[in-house]
């Protein structure tokens, strides 16, 4: 029993000092971007069913790894929509540009839309593409993010969806 109060009572002097006045939001080797997503944005405009479509995308960059984390979530689809794709591209708005960073997610790895909405998360993914290395991808986002897009493609809508400029 004693044995037990003494270390109840180390526990709580050890937390006790954990305490700190500065709590950073992030690390430095992290940055994130939130970028809000529309159909609105695409180019060439949607005109189908999916013109209504709307979603936020959340880019999680670590420059330590070079890798990307990406959460996504996406609404006002039509029910029974299919996601087949997204990407990050260069591109100012308006403007596209060749898909450079995938998700994961792929013809036989989509998301279903049954009523119209969903969410998908992938961690750990690596910047790197056949052109360039991972890290000068990294470096390329984040010396110019207004210069980068995400995308999402769908069924009816395979050379995208939805957009939003990375800022």
């Amino acid at each position: 029993m004693k044995r037990l109060a003494i270390a109840v009572t180390m526990l709580a002097i050890g937390v006790a000092g954990c305490g700190s006045s500065s709590n950073p939001t992030s690390p430095d080797t992290i940055k994130i971007f939130t970028v809000p997503l529309s159909s609105a944005n695409e180019n060439p405009p949607i005109t189908n069913a999916e013109q209504g479509a709307k979603g936020t995308a959340v880019i999680t960059i670590h420059t330590d790894t070079n890798t990307i984390d990406f959460s996504v979530s996406l609404n006002s689809f039509p029910n029974g929509a299919n996601v087949i794709l997204a990407h990050i591209h260069p591109g100012v708005a308006g403007v596209n540009g060749p898909a450079l960073i995938g998700v994961g997610l792929s013809a036989t790895n989509n998301l279903p839309l049954p009523n119209g909405s969903g969410t998908f998360t992938f961690t750990g993914v690596t910047a790197q593409t056949s052109s360039a290395t991972a890290a000068a991808n990294v470096q390329a986002i984040l010396a110019n993010p207004q210069n980068f897009y995400f995308n999402v493609h769908t069924t009816a809508n395979p050379g995208g969806v939805m957009r939003g400029q990375m800022q």
